[in-house]
């Protein structure tokens, strides 16, 4: 009951600062943020919200996006929805002008589609709307591919040490009925998300790990069940919607409930039966060829490339083309080589951070803010320490993805060496990763492999970070004790180093009475 209360008051708290109830249009969660669509961005109170002491940044992005962390996020989120529910019901549609005068419907309208246009045009492109819809239909899996795979490991485990044989083909069954039919589930999340019927689009997905397809013959070849995997599941469910909505335009009322959802599938099934399965698959074959020729091949260089540059495409919201691009790997192979690597990125942040402590013995504040951002940053979550230590700082940023890239290259490297470092699942990272690893040459090697991977990470974005990460001028504006200024702050302002960042990753100011003189921009 005290965990409920705790959530429900950080809830209570940020509500107020983000404009109340009615400026909310929108909530959604991914791992670690809560994801607010706002009506007016001008309401929300940015260092107050800062302040509350579950937030551990703020991104201002196509939608306002609050660092609340992995688990306090999600028990956060629906006590917030209570809150919006509650609120509408009794609370007045707030001013955006901030007067007492209330704004006709057309200056509503008319200040509504100036900031609506402002914001898409610095952070709304094409490409990136189209990676959140991507990231929106694969994220709400990743706590089923995170279960299912840690269950996959330990029955890996029990196997290789021949224990509790009777008990071990359940676990295969909990750890693979998910994965077999995955295909379901981006069907259906997918149709939901472009506009349709989401049963539709999971019911026309379902064709491709029917059992039966194996028995239809496409482009001279036997279909085989899961063929195209979740790339046609996609693909098929897109289709379902375009087919529905098109029924839904032309297709009489009064035989609406018959006709459309009988086109819709009749017509999506026989296309990706006799289409996008066969298309779908050899994408998918593709896609698994190449990262294993990649990583063959590129080896070091490949994860020193793919390691580096890692936290860059999170900041710009690209690593979301990356999803379904581990799902597909996980598919086939059983792991996806690519996040192993990937999560060197994160071992580059926990060194820079770590450099940053002793390279700052005088502010507490940023020390302070590390302490409590590590563990998080040990288990995986890297947002407190972008957002609260290096981003903010500027160069450490930047040293800790040559922290990333000198894991990736070690990792990398060992792949080069036909050592496959895989993970069963996607969403973790750091020492969290630990339990999801699978590979090619037993558990032992891969274990070893990765987590030497994470001290060269730790160790080469210490070492950057603590000699190059650093300008005089920034070491004297930093290495200041901030106490005489927290003696004289007031209760309303921020009391720890937190930070914004925009969608293009431009390094924002340190706020609050613990700032220093200058911002990190200015130094």
């Amino acid at each position: 009951m005290a965990t409920e209360d705790k959530n429900r008051a950080t809830a209570a708290a940020i509500l107020p600062l983000v404009g109340g109830a009615a400026n909310v249009s929108s909530i959604a969660h991914c791992m670690t943020r809560l994801r607010l669509g706002l009506h007016d961005r001008l309401l929300v109170q940015d260092d107050a919200l800062k302040a509350v002491p579950a937030v551990m940044g703020v991104v201002d992005d196509d939608t306002y996006q609050i660092v609340l962390g992995p688990g306090t996020v999600a028990r956060v989120t629906p006590e917030f929805e209570k809150l919006v529910e509650e609120g509408r019901a009794s609370a007045p549609a707030p001013d955006p002008a901030g007067s007492s005068v209330p704004l006709t419907a057309e200056e509503l309208a008319a200040q509504g589609a100036e900031m609506k246009a402002a914001r898409k045009a610095k952070n709304a492109t094409p490409f990136k709307l189209f990676l959140r819809r991507i990231a929106n239909i694969f994220v709400p899996l990743i706590p089923a591919l995170i279960g299912c795979g840690i269950i996959a490991g330990l029955n890996g485990l029990l196997v290789n040490l021949g224990w509790l044989t009777s008990v071990t083909p359940a676990l295969a069954a909990m750890a693979s009925g998910f994965m077999a039919l995955i295909a379901v589930f981006v069907g259906y999340n997918t149709a939901k998300e472009f506009g349709g019927t989401p049963i539709l689009g999971g019911a026309v997905a379902a064709i491709i790990v029917f059992p039966g397809v194996a028995n239809i013959e496409a482009f001279g070849q036997k279909l085989s069940p899961g063929q195209g995997g979740v790339l046609g599941a996609l693909g098929a469910a897109v289709l379902a919607v375009y087919v529905e909505k098109w029924c839904r335009r032309w297709v009489p009322e009064a035989l609406d409930v018959l006709v459309t959802p009988t086109l819709t599938v009749l017509v999506s099934g026989l296309v990706t039966i006799f289409g996008l399965m066969y298309v779908a698959g050899e994408v998918s074959t593709a896609i698994g060829t190449f990262a294993d020729w990649l990583l063959s091949n590129g080896g070091a260089g490949a994860g020193l490339v793919l390691g580096g540059f890692f936290l860059p495409l999170v900041m710009l919201g690209l690593h979301q083309a990356l999803i379904p691009i581990h799902t597909t790997l996980i598919e086939q192979q059983g792991y996806t080589v690519l996040l192993p690597i990937l999560a060197m990125a994160g071992a580059g942040q926990v060194g820079a951070a770590i450099a940053v402590y002793f390279r700052l013995p005088r502010n507490e504040s940023i020390r302070r803010t590390i302490k409590s951002a590590l563990p998080a940053g040990f288990l995986g979550v890297g947002e407190p320490l972008i957002y609260g230590v290096s981003l903010p700082l500027g160069r450490p940023f930047i040293t800790a993805c040559v922290g990333g890239a000198f894991g990736g290259a070690f990792v990398g490297f060992f792949n080069q060496l036909g050592d496959a470092v895989g993970s069963t699942a996607i969403g973790p990272s750091g020492w969290a990763l630990f339990p999801l690893l699978d590979g090619n040459h037993g558990l032992g090697a891969t274990i070893a492999i990765y987590g030497g991977g994470l001290l060269v990470g730790y160790l080469a974005g210490f070492v950057a970070t603590y000699f190059f990460g650093f300008s005089k001028d920034l070491l004297t504006e930093f290495n200041v004790s901030q106490e005489p200024a927290v003696s004289t702050a007031t209760a309303t302002e921020p009391a720890t180093v937190t930070a914004t960042a925009t969608a293009t990753g431009t390094p924002a100011p340190v706020t609050g009475p613990d700032a220093p003189a200058k911002t990190p921009a200015e130094v």
